[in-house]
């Protein structure tokens, strides 16, 4: 007999945000679609064309908006249909994860896997460990820590022309 919630209690689902690249990852995801494969429905995938242009503002702004957790997907390094832009990203994926533990968030909400358009298997199994992972940690809460000042992402300032190319240091 499975355990139901207390009334009044709910339990908790975790909402995800997927920002795939359309190549590989997204490729996959649609793979795994295809051959229906099952993974959890608490993912909400965004396809970009390429892991390289994910602005590190819109996985802060799916944190704003209510997200639990953050997951990125791209191509191989190596593989890139763009050919540096998987390493723009994990470059992107260091600095957030650094920008994150300095604002309270634990690094484990946000994740980095490289899939292959033909690894519909592991979209599914990164998908489900992820879910699980999420839903370990529990709802993220937003609340001010003891003598850090936090800043609304709306006033970070407007990036650089040259961060807007992707010429990342």
């Amino acid at each position: 007999m499975s355990e139901r919630p207390v009334e009044g209690e709910r339990s908790f689902e975790p909402r995800i945000v997927a920002f795939f690249c359309n190549w590989c990852t997204y490729t996959a995801a649609d793979l795994a679609g295809t051959a229906r494969m099952t993974y959890a429905p608490n993912i909400r995938i965004i396809r970009l064309m390429c892991s390289g242009r994910l602005d590190p503002q819109f996985v802060l702004a799916a944190f704003r908006h209510g997200a639990d957790g953050v997951l990125i997907g791209g191509c191989h390094p190596g593989d890139c249909h763009y050919q540096e832009g998987n390493y723009k990203a994990l470059r992107r994926y260091l600095l957030l994860k650094r920008l994150l533990r300095e604002m309270g968030i634990e690094e484990e909400r946000l994740r980095l896997e490289w899939i292959s358009a033909s690894e519909g298997d592991r979209v599914q199994k990164v998908a489900n460990e992820f879910t699980e992972t999420i839903r370990r940690l529990g709802p993220l809460r937003l609340a001010p820590r003891p003598g850090v000042i936090r800043l609304p992402v709306a006033a970070l300032p407007e990036p650089s022309p040259a961060a807007r190319e992707g010429a990342l240091p």
